[in-house]
Formats: structure tokens, sequence, C-alpha cells
């Protein structure tokens, strides 16, 4: 018998990153052990305490009932105080849904938000996994081009042109973004969440990163004008955007969280949306269809978490930050190549003009160096002439040596 497979999935790009490690498959070890740098994972583990409460909780009763739809109460509470700590804003317990990562978190959404053969808008380079939710759903996901020369931040107008033009359901913004690091300017966000509300779209705005924007030592004037993410008492950078300070705010954003890298728990797949009650109960709806409840043990050792690894997190900010410059470092004497972007998790590399096409070379760094990256091209059209690298999974010894695998494309 054979099988006839949906339209849709069959539209659907396979998943990049076993793709770039079947490349590697072929490495005869010849340049050291393999590196990869394919995925955005954090490169240490979670801490003793976590892991001791995620196996009391595994192993629990309570937890192997069903829970409830949008999450245990536990979680929902911690997770709506410290989100309007860190605005510093009011949001609700009611208009918190905790889901089976940030993932599914997006797919749910878009459920809710677009219907087959309508319009998302998606900043490109994209994050692979957002196009392949919106060509399964049947969605069309318009490409926003963004420029190296730009920071590969959008640009509003674009943006506001694109939905008059378009009638798009929603505008997707990442920041800080997956592939290329970047953070968004507040003004921009603003702007953009502006060009939604006048158009009746959404904002959804993934955050996943939040917990690794930069906190730069204080400025000699501590009220220099213009000086961003400035910790409060508390750690945190200064607010990326001030959207859930608008008492309108849940007419318009819809904003995704994972618990994943924070905490160091990609395997327990844990994210959240917080929305306005309206788009909450629509929420429901694909929540009991997709993931019935998250799973439990996670939520129950992530709401004891949020308070008691505060210090810890803001240890692996300062830990991200510091293998972010010795990656910039380790970059520099490098010839021909282009660090186009770097921050949070992620390095954007130009490559040489020498250099063949972005597949060509990731498959060619992977097989012949054992240095696995993802190709542009994953990312969207326009990406030949970049590799993304998530150097975050990799201590400073081990980026140190990409450089000398980098120069063997050449």
């Amino acid at each position: 018998m054979t099988f006839r497979f949906s339209p849709r999935i069959l539209a659907t790009g396979a998943p990049p990153i076993p793709a770039a490690r079947a490349w590697a498959a072929r490495y005869d070890g010849r340049a050291g052990p393999a590196l990869d740098l394919t995925q955005a994972v954090p490169g240490y583990p979670p801490p003793p305490e976590l892991l001791a409460r995620l196996a009391e909780a595994a192993g629990s009763r309570a937890s192997a009932g069903y829970g409830r739809i949008g999450g245990d109460l536990d979680l929902v509470e911690e997770f709506a105080t410290e989100t309007a700590a860190f605005y510093r804003a009011p949001v609700m317990d009611d208009e918190v849904a905790i889901t089976a990562g940030c993932n599914l978190a997006f797919a749910m959404v878009m459920t809710v938000l677009a219907g087959e053969g309508e319009a998302v808008l998606l900043p490109t380079p994209w994050y692979f996994n957002h196009h392949m939710a919106l060509t399964m759903q049947g969605v069309r996901a318009i490409p926003v081009p963004t420029r190296a020369e730009d920071g590969f931040v959008p640009d509003p107008a674009r943006i506001a042109a694109l939905l008059a033009e378009t009638r798009a359901r929603a505008v997707v913004l990442v920041t800080p973004n997956n592939p290329t690091g970047a953070i968004y300017p507040p003004a921009v966000i603003h702007e953009v969440a502006a060009a939604c509300r006048r158009h009746g779209a959404a904002l959804v705005l993934d955050e996943t990163y939040r917990d690794f924007l930069p906190a730069p030592a204080p400025a000699p004037d501590a009220a220099t004008p213009g000086a961003p993410w400035r910790p409060d008492d508390h750690g945190w950078p200064t607010p990326p955007h001030a959207l859930f300070e608008d008492e309108h705010w849940q007419d318009v954003l819809v904003h995704l969280y994972s618990f994943s890298k924070a905490y160091c728990i990609p395997g327990h797949r844990l994210g959240a949306v917080v929305a306005g009650t309206k788009l909450q109960r629509q929420l429901d709806k694909a929540l009991d269809t997709l993931q019935i409840c998250p799973a439990r043990p996670a939520q129950a050792a992530v709401a004891w978490a949020i308070d008691a690894l505060r210090g810890w997190r803001a240890g692996n900010r300062a830990l991200m930050a510091a293998r972010a410059c010795a990656f910039r470092e380790a970059l520099a004497p490098l010839e021909g190549w282009r660090l186009d972007a770097i921050g949070t998790y992620f390095a954007y590399l130009r490559l040489p003009d020498d250099a063949p096409d972005a597949m060509a070379s990731a498959e060619r760094l992977a097989a012949e160096a054992g240095l696995m990256t993802l190709p542009g091209p994953f990312f969207g059209p326009g990406q030949d002439r970049h590799l993304r690298l998530a150097f975050a999974n990799a201590a400073e010894e081990v980026l140190r040596q990409v450089p000398a695998r980098l120069a063997t494309l050449r």
C-alpha cells in the first residue's frame, strides 16, 4: 500500500538540525573532535537542586494525573508575578497559559490567529520552526527582509506597508533574535505594535531569550540618556519594551516565552503564552486538543525555581555574555569572514567572497572539518552567504577552536 501524505506536510521543509548532523557523519576526525554548534541548547546542566526537584515531582502521585489545561496554578501564578515584575506592569494569572514548549505555544497561537490561506509576516532571516508551523497549517508566511547594515532589525515602515497590502493576521518578532542574536530597539517594537493595532493584526512577540539580555557595567553617569539594559535591583535588565504598560495591550500583543534556556531544561518542554483573556479563551481549545495539559513534574519544579534560582540565572546571563565576547575575539583575526551579528546564543557569520554558498560551505565544514553549523537558507530567502553558529552550547576553550576549522574552508 502507498500512503498519500498531506500536501501541507509535503510542503514543509525537513528539520534542519538532523540534516546538518548527517553531514558530520562523514567526518573522519582529522581536525580533532567534532564541534556541534547547530542547536541552541545550554552548554551546562541545571543546578542539582532543580534536578532533585524534577526527580521528586516525577515520582509523585500528584504529577501522574491530568492537570489544568492552561497549566498548574502554582506555575501560572509565579510566572505571572515574575512577568509583571520584569516588565514593571500588571499581568494577571488569567492572562497566562503554560504550554509544552514554546514551539508548541507558537503553533497553537497561530491556530487561533490565522486560517488557511491567510498571511503572517515573518522578518528574515526567520526561525525555521516558525515557518514550518505556518506551512503545516496552510498559512502564508510573507518574508520581511532585514539587512546586516541595519543590524538585522526590521523596518517598521516596511511592516506597516505590508500589513496594508496583505491584510496579514499577525506580525512575528523574535527578540533577542534567532538566528542573528539581534536585539530589537524598544522604539522598533513599539512602532510595529502600533502598525499592528492600526491594521487589526496581532503582534506575536517571541522573547525566548529575554533572560540573556545584556546588562553592561553602569555608565559613569547613572542618568546618561539612552544607556540601554541597565540592571535594576533584581539584577534584571531594563525591560526591552513597555508594551505591557499600555492598558489595552491585550488588544494587540501575544507574548511567548520559553523556560528551556533560562533553566537548562529543554528536554522537559515548557513554555508560556501571555495574552488577553479573549485570546486565552480561544487558545484553550487548541491547548485541550494538542497538549491536554503540560507535563506536570517540570511545572512543579519550575514554580519553585522562578524565585529560588534568580541569582543562578543572573550568573548564566553573565556567562553567556562572556562567551559572546570570547567568540568575537576568537573570530577577529580570521581573514575574509565577517561577523554580521552576535548576541545571546548566536553568531551570524558572513562567508568569505571566495567561499561556496552557505549550503555547500556548511556541508564541507561538517564533513571535512568536523564543525557543524546551520546554513543561512534554513532561515529563509536571501541568506545564501551566512552561517549560524550557536556558540552558547560550547565552553570558551571549544570556541577557540572554531576559527581554525573555519579556515579550512579556504
